[in-house]
């Protein structure tokens, strides 16, 4: 594969909007040029949001406009731009491709500097898996289209900070019309959904019997309540009111929280109780 032109910072003239108004402003100039794409052509609120999703990427508003597209509601840029966007993050350490024609093959190496090589590749075998070969544009460009599968495998997979989510433009366009991959998610719980679906409760009578436990390992340092929290969820539910009680056993002054392991009710610390309940527990 050849190698493609890295996307240099302007050093000429170079607009940078100061304002939501200046933006709007600019893009509306832009939409209304000659050299905007057709997707962008006369749609000025289209255009800002390329611009603000470029200027994410570290683009400015014309090559901007030039590279990012919207395919079957996704917005996408080129399999060249995926690369040059890549090539310029201070990380980037190598690329290699390759292609196999007896296999049908095409094949993407990719390293950050310092880090270990990763690799991914995609087949004809792959292709029609996925319902894609002979299709469109794989009848015209077999070779292309395999490539710039493995090249956004490998890209995205090394560099998702760079990315932040997009695909290129070939993958986007075999994308089914409301199809939903916005690849790595972070996923907000919705607040009044207490429970995750799929886990079990935490048992009540397992969480009081362990709150005396749970407060020594604060006392010493060795867990944090949000530690613990996370640690429960990761197998089970808990209600808002255990997570209170665990937070509980910490105070904001970092001082250990007494607990009657009876009833899991939550009492003041004091040093003689525990002096007390050291001497009994003898």
């Amino acid at each position: 594969m050849g190698e493609v032109a890295q996307l240099k910072p302007s050093t000429g003239f170079d607009l940078k909007p100061a304002n939501l108004n200046e933006a709007m402003n600019l893009a509306t100039m832009i939409s209304k040029s000659c050299l905007a794409p057709k997707d962008f052509k006369d749609k000025p609120d289209d255009t800002l949001v390329a611009m603000m999703l470029g200027n994410e990427l570290g683009l400015n508003p014309l090559q901007s406009i030039q590279n990012i597209a919207v395919v079957n509601g996704r917005p996408s840029v080129w399999g060249d731009a995926l690369l040059a966007l890549v090539q310029n993050h201070p990380a980037f350490g190598y690329i290699e491709e390759t292609f196999d024609d007896a296999t049908m093959t095409a094949k993407c190496v990719v390293g950050r500097k310092g880090g270990k090589p990763h690799t991914s590749t995609f087949s004809k075998a792959d292709a029609e898996t996925a319902g894609l070969w002979g299709r469109n544009t794989w009848k015209q460009y077999p070779k292309r289209m395999l490539a710039m599968r493995a090249r956004g495998f490998a890209l995205r997979n090394q560099f998702a900070d760079a990315l932040l989510g997009l695909v290129t433009r070939e993958e986007a366009m075999d994308m089914p019309v409301g199809e939903i991959d916005m690849g790595n998610l972070n996923i907000v719980e919705d607040p009044a959904n207490d429970k995750p679906a799929g886990l079990p409760p935490y048992p009540e009578e397992k969480l009081k019997a362990n709150l005396r436990t749970w407060q020594g390992y604060f006392k010493s340092g060795k867990s944090t309540p949000e530690s613990l929290i996370g640690k429960i969820k990761s197998k089970n539910s808990l209600t808002p009111e255990q997570e209170s009680l665990i937070r509980a056993l910490v105070q904001k002054d970092e001082k250990p929280t007494d607990v009657d392991p009876e009833t899991g009710e939550v009492m003041n610390d004091h040093d003689d109780f525990y002096s007390e309940m050291d001497k009994t527990e003898k």
